[in-house]
C-alpha cells in the first residue's frame, strides 16, 4: 500500500532492508498485481550516466517499472545526474504531457513509468543517497517477515497436509540451529534457506507420495543442511531433529551407483577413495539439486576442486553407462579466477572515448551456456561455471540476481542474460 501511495504521488518506491526481506519480492509482486512489466536490474559500481539514460528513457516509453537491485551500489557522481534524470521524467509524468524532452532528445512518454530501489544500507562499500535523489522516494523500512505463516503457505501449495504442525516445527529447528551451532560466516538460517528447503520438500512430496509427511520434511532439511555444517555441527543439528519429530526414523538415500562412479573416478585419478569424502561429492549433488548457485567452502589444499571435477567425471561415466536420470548427464566445466583479471575483464565494459561494448569472460560463458541450452545436439548437457578463487564484496556481488529468483545476469551496458532452467 505505502509503494501504490508512492505511485498515486508520482514518486518512486525505496524499499530498504537486511537481505532475505522481499524488498524485490515486493516491488514484483505489485507489478505483476497491476499487470505492468517489471525490469529487474542489479546494480554495480560499472554503471555509467549514458546506459542509465538509455534505461530510463526506455522505461518512459514503454510504461514499464524498472526495480533497481542494490541501489547504493553506484558511484556518487553518477547517482547525482541519475536524480536529475527521473526529476524530469517524474515532473514529465506529473504534467501528464504526452511528449517530453529527455536527454536532449523529445520522446513520447508513457504515464505508467515507475521506479523502484532496493537498498541494503548496512553493507561496507555503499554510498549514502544525496539529498536531490533521495527526495524522488518514498522510503519503505522492510523487517524480517514472519517464517512460520510463509512456510506454511508454501507447504500447502506443495501439496502437504499437515503443513501447520510442520511448519512450526521447520521455523523452531532453525532458530534453534542459529542458536545452540557454531557461528560460521557461511551458515545462512535466513528466509532464502528456509524457501530453498520448502521447494526441495515439494519436490520429494511429488516423487514420493505415499511417504510420510514428516519424514519427506526431514529429508529435505537434512539433506540440504547438513552438507555445510562443520563436523561437530551435525550430531547437535541431528540432536535437534529428533528432539522435534520424536520416534521417527528416515531411512538414507542409496546412491548405489553414484557412490561406484564417484569412487572409480577417484581411482582412475589415483587419489584413496575415504568414506567422507566420497560422502562431500554425493553431497555437493544433493546441494546442485537445491540451489543453481554452490559455494565449496575450505581451507586449501582440502579437495574443493578435486570434489567438483571427481563428481562431473562420475556423472559423464553414469551417462555413458546409460543410467537414466536427468541429472546424469555430460557436464562441462568453465575454470576462471575471478580476483586474477579486472572487474572490466570479468563482467564486460564499455570503452569512455568510443563508447564501444567489449564482452566480459563471464558475460561470455553465460551466454555460451545459455545458447547451448537452445541447440538440440547440446541440450541435454550440463554447464558449470566454476569461479575458482577468493569471494570478496567485489566481483560477487554483481551475480546478486543470477544466485537469487531472478537467475538474470544484468551486464553494466543494460543487457539482461537470463539464466535457463534445468
Amino acid at each position: 500500500m505505502t509503494l501504490t501511495g508512492a505511485l498515486h504521488l508520482n514518486f518512486g518506491g525505496n524499499p530498504q532492508g537486511p537481505a532475505g526481506t522481499g524488498k524485490t519480492e515486493t516491488t514484483k509482486d505489485l507489478a505483476k498485481a497491476l499487470a505492468i512489466n517489471c525490469v529487474v536490474f542489479n546494480c554495480s559500481d560499472g554503471l555509467d550516466v549514458l546506459m542509465m539514460a538509455r534505461f530510463f528513457s526506455g522505461l518512459a516509453q514503454s510504461g514499464a517499472w524498472s526495480c533497481f537491485d542494490e541501489f547504493n551500489r553506484i558511484g556518487i557522481e553518477v547517482l547525482s545526474v541519475i536524480a536529475q534524470q527521473i526529476l524530469t521524467i517524474q515532473s514529465a509524468v506529473r504534467a501528464k504531457v504526452k511528449e517530453f524532452e529527455f536527454n536532449e532528445k523529445l520522446m513520447p512518454l508513457n504515464l505508467r513509468f515507475g521506479v523502484f530501489i532496493t537498498m541494503n544500507p548496512g553493507y561496507a562499500g555503499r554510498t549514502e543517497l544525496p539529498d536531490n535523489l533521495k527526495a524522488l522516494f518514498r522510503p519503505v523500512s522492510m523487517m524480517i517477515p514472519d517464517y512460520r505463516l510463509i512456510a506454511q503457505i508454501i507447504l500447502y501449495s506443495e501439496g502437504f497436509e499437515s503443513a501447520s504442525q510442520l511448519s512450526t516445527k521447520m521455523v523452531k529447528l532453525y532458530s534453534l540451529s542459529s542458536e545452540q551451532l557454531s557461528k560460521q560466516s557461511h551458515y545462512d538460517f535466513g528466509m532464502r534457506a528456509v524457501k530453498s528447503v520448502l521447494v526441495m520438500a515439494g519436490t520429494l512430496k511429488r516423487q514420493n507420495a505415499d511417504l510420510d509427511e514428516n519424514i519427506v520434511l526431514i529429508r529435505a532439511m537434512r539433506d540440504s543442511n547438513i552438507p555445510k555444517f562443520l563436523e561437530h555441527d551435525v550430531p547437535l543439528f541431528e540432536g535437534i531433529i529428533s528432539d522435534l519429530f520424536p520416534g521417527v526414523v528416515v531411512p538414507d538415500i542409496n546412491y548405489g551407483k553414484l557412490e561406484q562412479a564417484v569412487r572409480n573416478q577417484l581411482r582412475i585419478r589415483k587419489f584413496q577413495t575415504p568414506d567422507k569424502y566420497v560422502r562431500k561429492i554425493i553431497q555437493l549433488l544433493e546441494t546442485m539439486l537445491v540451489r543453481h548457485g554452490v559455494m565449496i567452502v575450505g581451507s586449501t589444499g582440502t579437495g574443493k576442486t578435486t570434489c567438483s571435477k571427481t563428481l562431473a567425471s562420475a556423472l559423464r561415466q553414469l551417462h555413458a553407462d546409460g543410467v537414466l536420470d536427468p541429472w546424469y548427464k555430460d557436464v562441462t566445466i568453465s575454470t576462471l579466477n575471478p580476483k586474477a583479471i579486472t572487474m572490466g575483464e570479468l563482467y564486460g565494459e564499455t570503452d569512455m572515448n568510443t563508447n564501444e561494448w567489449t564482452e566480459g569472460i563471464v558475460s561470455k560463458l553465460v551466454k555460451d551456456a545459455v545458447n547451448d541450452a537452445d541447440d538440440p545436439k547440446k541440450k541435454e548437457n550440463k554447464n558449470w561455471i566454476n569461479f575458482d578463487g577468493p569471494v570478496d564484496a567485489l566481483w560477487i556481488e554483481n551475480m546478486n540476481t543470477v544466485l537469487d529468483d531472478n537467475k538474470t545476469l544484468c551486464l553494466p551496458n543494460g543487457q539482461r542474460i537470463k539464466l535457463v532452467e534445468t
